[in-house]
């Protein structure tokens, strides 16, 4: 009851601020702007881009050029040799690893000041939560972060491991007796063994919070119902809470019903190794705040222009509803105009709240069409309402042409039932996407490429296709689009296509 009460003060409080900044958005902006800039003044990269001399968000954008990885790798290696106040003041305590595609393995730096922003998004997200629907029974049970391993090396002094990982290192004291899965089981490699653990470890626990990302938690919640022969609400009674992130709930969301067997609230995160960007705010929306108050400063570039080698860069004072951009920060971490690959779209500017709508390095326009991945998640989800079928996963790729054989494009989908009635499902699906993509709807109807096919990946393939690349588990997703064959070649290749 003590513990119930002081939660929900704790929330109202936390509410009351984020409602505070929310509303001056602008000048919390401004703010986050100045003290990044004064901060960085005497660092190698404030000193080289002329710090001192930038009053103003135009000198800025004069002084400071948008920058991937690449363009700061020279830093990075300078910080992990152990060179002090490079990028920001001090060293790092951390480097986040991940994958590029590109750039190969990044070492993202998170600062003591920058680590603040990485842990309040979760916390004030669920708090806020609480302050909005008064529900706290959740504290009594068990809570789980499906996560990567938290064993981290080190470099120069600095650790180094997933964001997830590190993460874990980070747990308030008052919550580490209620978080699962243990030590011993989080640092298991092997996902098929870490997850046989995971299950043995929560089967039999209050549960009342699940986290993670949707296609490893949908792999968990299969194994449970497969053990118990029962839904996961059943096995579950006091489940109240799935919180998720990295990848767009809603071509899971009717399967996760099906396992979990009755409703259940959710709060979608957008998270990244460069910064924790938003939250959803609301139960009856999935928009997500923009975190504007800590340690990031955004910029943001229209995609068109982007893919033109236009890089106009606006503050959020400048931004407009429904347009796509590209995502550029400025953080806490001495990550200076970097663009983070992600694409979002203004769904609200009073407060600013945003959808995200895919990956730079995630489009197709193998023949001019400029389709990205929010267009074919809508696609998949309006298929699906139409047919009823349920899709485990699925990525889709150009199929050039090919002697007498039209160009088009090559849907691969896992559906959850058996014999899937995939005429219609692939009609449905490319007359969504036709629907949404003005471009695509002209190369259809004009006969340049032919309507789309749907290949039926085996149960289980896409699984099967992440370990073949070393990628099964932790945080790692299905690219949902591609503009070349490389996934659908390998899924070929490993012989996972069911014949049509």
């Amino acid at each position: 009851m003590v513990a119930s009460l002081f939660l929900r003060l704790v929330a109202r409080i936390t509410a009351f601020n984020i409602k505070s900044w929310s509303l001056s958005p602008i000048r919390t902006q401004e703010k986050q702007f100045k003290y990044l800039i004064k901060k960085a003044k005497r660092t190698s990269f404030g000193l080289d881009h002329n710090f001192q001399e930038i009053t103003s968000y135009k000198d800025f954008v004069k002084n400071v050029p948008v920058r991937e990885y690449e363009g700061i790798r020279p830093y990075i290696e300078r910080v992990k040799k152990g060179e002090k106040s490079i990028l920001w003041p001090g060293k790092p305590i951390y480097f986040a690893l991940t994958s590029g595609t590109t750039s190969g393995s990044k070492y993202i730096p998170i600062t003591k000041d920058s680590l603040k922003n990485h842990l309040n998004g979760a916390k004030n997200a669920i708090l806020n939560y609480v302050a909005q629907t008064k529900r706290t029974s959740f504290i009594k049970g068990k809570f789980i972060f499906i996560q990567g391993s938290p064993l981290l090396d080190k470099i120069s002094e600095i650790s180094i491991g997933r964001l997830s990982g590190i993460s874990a290192h980070h747990i308030p004291f008052y919550m580490q007796s209620k978080m699962l899965p243990s030590w011993g089981t989080n640092i298991i490699e092997d996902w098929e063994n870490k997850l046989e653990r995971i299950v043995d470890e929560t089967i039999d626990k209050d549960m009342t919070i699940i986290s993670g990302i949707p296609s490893w938690v949908q792999m968990y919640f299969e194994k449970i119902v497969e053990k118990k022969q029962k839904k996961i609400g059943t096995i579950f009674q006091n489940f109240k809470l799935f919180i998720y992130g990295g990848v767009n709930y809603k071509p899971y969301e009717k399967k996760f019903k099906s396992l979990i067997g009755r409703k259940i609230d959710s709060i979608e995160l957008f998270p990244a190794s460069e910064g924790f960007y938003a939250f959803q705010d609301k139960q009856e929306s999935k928009e997500l705040l923009l975190i504007l108050n800590d340690g990031i400063f955004y910029e943001f570039i229209e995609q068109k222009k982007f893919y033109s080698n236009i890089f106009d860069r606006i503050s959020i004072a400048e931004v407009c509803l429904n347009t796509n951009y590209v995502l550029i920060v400025s953080t806490t971490a001495g990550l200076w105009a970097y663009n983070t690959g992600d694409t979002i779209k203004f769904t609200s500017l009073k407060p600013y709240r945003v959808v995200v709508t895919g990956r730079v390095a995630q489009f197709l326009s193998a023949f001019g069409e400029h389709v990205i991945v929010k267009e074919v998640e809508l696609a998949v989800e309006e298929a699906c309402v139409k047919t009823g079928e349920t899709v485990n996963e699925f990525t889709v790729a150009p199929k050039f042409k090919k002697g007498s054989e039209m160009a088009r494009h090559e849907w691969f989908v896992e559906f959850a039932q058996e014999n899937p009635d995939i005429q219609t499902f692939q009609i449905n699906i490319d007359m969504a996407l036709q629907k949404q993509n003005k471009y695509y709807q002209d190369l259809v109807s004009g006969k340049i490429i032919a309507p789309a096919k749907v290949n039926i990946v085996k149960k289980g393939g896409f699984n099967k296709y992440m370990k073949s690349i070393g990628k099964l588990g932790g945080q790692n997703k299905i690219p949902k689009i591609s503009n070349n064959r490389k996934v659908a070649d390998k899924l070929n290749k490993l012989n996972l296509i069911m014949i049509n």
